[in-house]
């Protein structure tokens, strides 16, 4: 039904390799089976791994969905007064 191609990274699979593409259900409801295949896709390992950890992280986190903004940026500044920490340091070494 589809050419053993990763939907995601566009990789051939062929041989022995064939057996590392997976279907993948797009929208992620594993009994949607439509008879023309609409909700299948074929995706390498890596790349079906990957689209299941950013389904996990929408669900975990509340981000957005895949291929829109990405999940929550980091706010915390962890060397932010090390300027000031060196300088310190530095004065009582003097």
């Amino acid at each position: 039904m589809f050419p053993s191609i990763c939907a995601r990274c566009g990789r051939e699979f062929s041989g022995k390799k064939l057996r590392e593409l997976t279907v993948h259900h797009k929208d992620h409801n594993h009994d949607n089976n439509l008879p023309d295949g609409s909700n299948w896709e074929l995706l390498c390992l890596y790349c079906h791994d990957n689209e299941h950890q950013e389904y996990l992280d929408e669900e975990s986190f509340g981000t957005a969905a895949p291929g829109s903004e990405k999940g929550p940026s980091a706010t915390h500044q962890p060397f932010a007064a090390l300027k000031d920490l060196l300088k310190d340091k530095k004065r009582r070494q003097e």
